[in-house]
This record gives structure tokens, C-alpha cells and sequence, in this order.
């Protein structure tokens, strides 16, 4: 075998190999337990890869009826009373706030849709959320020092930019392998 169609070969068999090691390493799946300022468990999210993404499905309790803005936020702590901790909005991309903003083509990682609650106080929404990774990498919900989901007292306006004008963090929950 010529050393060129050799080197071709190893260098194909070499990426594959190297993406599937990584892929392999990569965790499936994460969760995050979701607690309020009490610290009482209120909620679970799951988050599973999707396509070039991340699928998160969250289910909540015991909170206000109505629209609730929810999003990544890019530290992985959920310190008590205001989860403050939490850090601003996973964005890793530096793009502003919100699907309806005029000034980016998309919105920054960690927006996410409002989450309706119900009036007995539970409430579950789905999201799809591409270009988030559970891999390593900038875009990875491990990167270092984490980061966990935050639920705000108001909707998510949508545009505003930095949190959509959502109010104070009523609960957090720790993304966790």
C-alpha cells in the first residue's frame, strides 16, 4: 500500500475513532432536582441529547399559577434565598436575549420558552434546545463550573435582553450527570 493512501485511510479510520471515543464518553442523558427557596423540591427536568442538541422536559409543582420565564443559567449553584449563584444566562454564543429580538438571528442557549403553570400549581413543558452539548466543548452544560435551570416569578418577554424582564428566581436546580 502506498504511504499516501495509507495516511488517508488511518487519517478517516483516526477521526472516526476520535469521535467515537468522544461520543462514547459523552453522558445521554443529565437531570437537575429543582428546589425553591425553602429548599423543597419542587420539580425535575431530564435532559437527554436530540439531533445537534439537547431535549430538556421539566415537571413542576407547588408553584404560582401562570406563565413563568425558565432558563439555563451558566453556574452550577443553587444558593438560597435569590439562586443568584446561578450566574447570568448560559451564553456561550453572545447573543442577545430572546426568540422575538431584532438584533441576532436567534436567541442566546440558555432562552428557553415560558413554562405554564396550572391553577393546583403543576405545570411540565418540553424543549428542544440545538446546539447545546452534554459532550465536552464551549457549549457544553459541563463546562467548567456548570449550570443549572432557574425558574422566574414572570414570563419571559421574549426580546428584552438580558432575562426578558422574568422577575426574581423562585427556584433552581443543578444540571447533573
Amino acid at each position: 500500500m502506498h504511504s499516501r493512501t495509507a495516511q488517508l485511510l488511518c487519517g478517516l479510520f483516526c477521526v472516526s475513532l476520535a469521535v467515537s471515543v468522544a461520543n462514547a464518553a459523552a453522558p445521554k442523558s443529565a437531570h437537575a432536582d429543582i428546589v425553591n427557596a425553602q429548599g423543597t423540591k419542587v420539580g425535575t427536568a431530564k435532559i437527554s441529547t436530540s439531533g445537534s442538541g439537547v431535549k430538556i422536559f421539566v415537571k413542576v409543582s407547588n408553584l404560582t399559577p401562570g406563565d413563568h420565564g425558565i432558563h439555563i443559567h451558566n453556574v452550577g449553584k443553587c444558593d438560597a434565598p435569590d439562586f443568584k449563584t446561578a450566574g447570568p444566562h448560559f451564553n456561550p454564543t453572545s447573543a442577545h436575549h430572546g426568540i422575538n429580538n431584532t438584533q441576532d438571528p436567534k436567541p442566546h442557549l440558555g432562552d428557553l420558552a415560558n413554562l405554564t403553570v396550572k391553577q393546583d400549581g403543576s405545570g411540565s413543558a418540553s424543549f428542544t434546545v440545538n446546539g447545546i452539548t452534554l459532550a465536552d466543548g464551549t457549549n457544553s452544560l459541563f463546562h467548567d463550573g456548570g449550570t443549572a435551570l432557574v425558574i422566574h416569578a414572570k414570563a419571559d418577554d421574549m426580546m428584552s435582553d438580558p432575562s426578558g424582564n422574568s422577575g426574581d428566581r423562585i427556584a433552581c436546580g443543578v444540571i447533573m450527570k
